[in-house]
């Protein structure tokens, strides 16, 4: 991920980025993209298991930090024709978000 583009970015870790969707469908709408190029789901092998770790563990303090427990959040990943970028990305993203930390 170039550190040029301009996004308010939430977390980084070795192996991605998450940060608010430049264009949000939701109240609350996060992107947590791999820094490894990986064009779907589809393509994960063993060797990904890092990254699956930081994955969950991202997303778990996002929902911590944000306090989304009680509101409800829902993680989205699309694949196929559902997918418009060839690059691996993860939406979590709340409809019932109304403050910011």
């Amino acid at each position: 991920m170039n550190r040029f583009i301009p996004v308010d970015r939430i977390s980084e870790t070795d192996t991605l980025i998450a940060f608010h969707h430049p264009q949000p469908a939701y109240p609350l709408h996060i992107l947590l993209i791999p820094k490894k190029a990986i064009a779907s789901l589809m393509d994960l092998s063993e060797e990904d298991n890092i990254l699956l770790f930081d994955l969950v563990r991202t997303i778990q303090l996002i929902v911590k930090r944000f306090s989304l427990e009680p509101g409800g959040y829902r993680l989205i990943v699309n694949g196929g024709n559902y997918q418009k970028i060839p690059q691996l990305h993860f939406h979590l993203i709340s409809e019932n978000f109304s403050q910011s930390p």
